[in-house]
């Protein structure tokens, strides 16, 4: 407003610079009016065009941004150092599974099993959906929580260990019609490979897409995967609601236990796809009044101890 005060020069200084009569004073006058209609409709615009933006900013603009989940995702992966030793996944076992989320019938519930180098990438594929992460690390879980807050964790206490594979596997053939058959509530099971104390209202959930990449089995003390594999064979037989199939993604599929288990819960006609070391099953719902008590009736599923 400074600049428009000094611009007006109709001051008395004016009629005395000669030679300027009536008419010149009239198109000063004018010059005048013109520059001060000039100077309020910049005004008037300016100021109106940033409240407008700041009332579309708050109302609709902010509206259209990335989530944050996904923001914190391309931040940590644009940033990770690939020259890392930890294991992660291929680009075609990431797609693979991504595939099947994108075409997961919204919301999708996307059930996981260890918390990996994956984990916000998990999240943030399934943007739509619910993601919840399982882990037998309790610390990892509540670090986890504790940086991504959006992002539902649990953790589970794992009393298996790789070393008992095939005795875990004689208990379950002991007890199939009985407390480890493949359609029940894991809740009350008391079979040594149901996973029965997670959050009560998980087993409730129809899940639509199950992932086992955890917990650790890279040695005879680690927990294995055993009850992780057992547990979603059961989970996709026992559902109720949602889709009438499960996606059960196995990773690290070409080991001992993975690949054991996985004949014996989740079925080798049931496998529809592998790539690299993931192994992808798709398992159908199962009535329980039909007394059937075979996780997997279309095949042999004897298991002998390797020598």
């Amino acid at each position: 407003m400074k600049t428009s005060a000094k611009f007006i020069v109709l001051h008395p200084s004016v009629h005395k610079s000669g030679g300027g009569g009536p008419t010149a004073t009239s198109h000063r006058a004018w010059l005048a009016v013109f520059v001060l209609f000039f100077i309020f409709t910049f005004g008037f615009t300016l100021i109106t065009t940033r409240d407008a933006a700041k009332t579309a900013a708050d109302d609709g603009v902010s509206k259209s941004e990335l989530p944050k989940h996904i923001i914190d995702a391309l931040l940590f992966y644009a940033s990770v150092n690939i020259s890392s030793s930890d294991e992660r996944m291929t680009p075609a076992e990431v797609k693979s599974i991504s595939a099947v989320l994108r075409h997961c019938a919204a919301p999708c519930n996307f059930l996981v099993f260890g918390i990996t180098h994956e984990t916000l990438l998990w999240n943030s594929l399934n943007h739509d959906g619910r993601t919840v992460i399982i882990d037998e690390r309790s610390y990892l879980v509540s670090k986890l929580e504790e940086r991504h807050p959006y992002i539902e964790a649990y953790d589970v206490l794992f009393t298996t260990k790789v070393s008992e594979l095939y005795d875990l596997i004689e208990h379950y053939k002991g007890e199939i019609k009985g407390e480890c058959r493949p359609v029940q509530n894991l809740l009350f099971s008391d079979c040594k490979l149901a996973i029965n104390d997670l959050p009560n209202h998980l087993y409730d959930v129809a899940w639509d897409v199950i992932l086992i990449d955890g917990p650790k089995g890279h040695t005879a003390a680690a927990p294995g995967r055993m009850a992780v594999i057992f547990t979603a064979g059961v989970l996709a037989r026992s559902k109720r609601g949602g889709a009438a199939r499960t996606h059960v993604f196995v990773h690290e599929f070409e080991r001992d236990v993975e690949s054991v288990c996985s004949d014996e819960f989740l079925c080798r006609e049931n496998l529809v796809e592998t790539k690299g070391s993931l192994g992808h099953f798709v398992i159908g719902k199962m009535d329980a009044d039909r007394n059937r008590f075979e996780f997997c009736p279309n095949s042999d599923s004897s298991v002998s101890k390797s020598t």
